[in-house]
């Protein structure tokens, strides 16, 4: 029989997986998808295209209607609000619930480069898409072939 040598902790694999898991940003509130209201944040993902900007904001629960898109000069602020309340009576016993969402983002666009007449919106399966087209004169062109003479 060979003597084993054991440290004071009989279990020397649970703290180091419980400090693990309680030091991840699961539990870190401050981070990007929540404002400094504690508030959450939707996810925006943001890609340019030759043509055009596309916009994705995740908002589910969500319906067209609870959204205002404004574009003051090249400013693009895209916010939400919704209130919901319901109530239970059971018995002697009352029970309201009310909630109250909303959220504000704004990103500023390139100068002189957006179409503004043209922006298009829809809201669909919980998200909101955007299309931001470019100017004709603001759209990458395929390079130029120069005849030498």
């Amino acid at each position: 029989m060979n003597p084993v040598k054991r440290n004071g902790n009989r279990f020397p694999v649970f703290p180091s997986m419980f400090d693990d898991f309680f030091s991840r940003e699961l539990l870190n509130w401050g981070n990007n998808n929540y404002s400094s209201t504690s508030t959450t944040m939707p996810s925006v993902n943001i890609r340019e295209t030759s043509n055009n900007y596309e916009v994705e904001v995740a908002a589910p629960g969500m319906d067209k209607k609870d959204f205002k898109i404004t574009l003051d000069g090249n400013l693009l602020t895209i916010s939400s609000s919704k209130q919901q309340s319901s109530e239970e009576v059971e018995d002697r016993y009352t029970r309201r619930e009310f909630s109250y969402q909303s959220f504000q983002r704004s990103f500023e666009l390139p100068r002189d480069v957006v179409d503004q007449e043209n922006i298009n919106a829809r809201y669909e399966n919980g998200l909101l898409h955007l299309s931001i087209p470019k100017k004709e004169e603001a759209k990458k062109k395929a390079p130029k072939q120069i005849e030498i003479s």
